[in-house]
């Protein structure tokens, strides 16, 4: 279900997204949508990558494979989306 929010951007910025949104063909929303959307995806591997870096740190049994297999499961979520 879709909820309505307001928020207030710079005069600018407001210019540069509806530029943008005008030369892809799509609306604000979905303009800004898609930034919140590629945003917290990135957030979230960011996340991951310091959550292996901290359990190497603390001298956990994180092995090579299990690092390359997190890659190959990061990269293959980027391939499909």
């Amino acid at each position: 279900m879709n909820q309505t929010v307001n928020i207030s951007f710079e005069k600018g910025l407001l210019k540069e997204i509806d530029k943008i949104a005008k030369r892809e063909h799509r609306s604000r929303s979905e303009l800004i949508r898609e930034a919140a959307r590629a945003y917290i995806e990135r957030r979230f591997k960011w996340e991951k990558i310091f959550e292996v870096g901290s359990a190497l740190s603390k001298g956990t049994s994180i092995t090579d494979d299990s690092i390359i297999d997190e890659i190959k499961l990061l990269r293959k979520t980027k391939k499909t989306s």
